[in-house]
């Protein structure tokens, strides 16, 4: 795995924290996830992929790391019961390999896109010539996977219950072109007791923003 720069991070004060109550309430759940299945236009990033020579899904994903970084509940993690801010999220993501297994590649967040790409795409490399699967060492990740093949319109995920896990989990589906414009479904699935809908609303918000301006940075 390459040398992946975890960050500051700031423990939230249960006592005095806004969601305090829905922490609460959802943190014991059997399933606390919940999530939703859009599309989004991604015709900017996807012609700015193209003519700069980028991978399309790494560019996807950068975009959307961008507006994660925007909305402060997509930055909080429950590590050890407790809960944590981090100043810097990471990401995670499924890499197919050619016998038709996977692996998990794992990419330190940068805010230029071309940066981004760059380094991704050598960690992608990488673990395409393994056979294992690397854990990552810390919470300040979002799980990616891509399915190109399918233009879903619901989605579920495998998951180890027996384990401390609250980082949001993100699909994106197959582009699909019409009229001159490129759409993908996407799916977004968060932990209830750091995010709700409305949290969720205004990432989908910020993540189109970044999609239609594909060169911009953090704001």
């Amino acid at each position: 795995m390459q040398e992946i720069v975890v960050g500051s991070r700031q423990k939230v004060n249960l006592d005095t924290w806004e969601r305090r109550a829905s922490f609460h309430f959802f943190k014991s759940f059997t399933e606390p996830y919940h999530g939703v299945c859009l599309r989004v236009d991604c015709t900017a990033t996807y012609g700015y992929a193209k003519q700069n020579h980028l991978s399309v899904f790494l560019s996807l994903l950068h975009r959307s790391l961008v507006a994660a970084h925007q909305v402060e509940n997509f930055k909080t993690r429950i590590v050890g019961g407790a809960v944590w801010s981090y100043e810097q999220i990471n990401a995670g993501s499924a890499v197919g390999r050619e016998n038709g297994t996977i692996g998990l590649g794992h990419y330190q967040f940068r805010p230029r896109i071309d940066e981004f790409v760059r380094d991704a795409a050598i960690e992608l490399d990488r673990v395409r010539q393994r056979d294992d699967i690397e854990s990552y060492p810390e919470a300040n990740l979002i799980r990616y996977s891509v399915l190109p093949w399918f233009d879903f319109t619901s989605i579920s995920h495998a998951r180890d219950f027996s384990r401390e896990d609250s980082a949001p989990r993100i699909t994106f589906g197959k582009i699909t072109e019409s009229g001159g414009r490129c759409t993908m479904p996407v799916s977004i699935h968060v932990h209830h007791a750091l995010v709700d809908g409305l949290h969720v609303a205004q990432f989908v918000d910020r993540f189109q923003y970044c999609l239609d301006a594909p060169d911009s940075k953090l704001l």
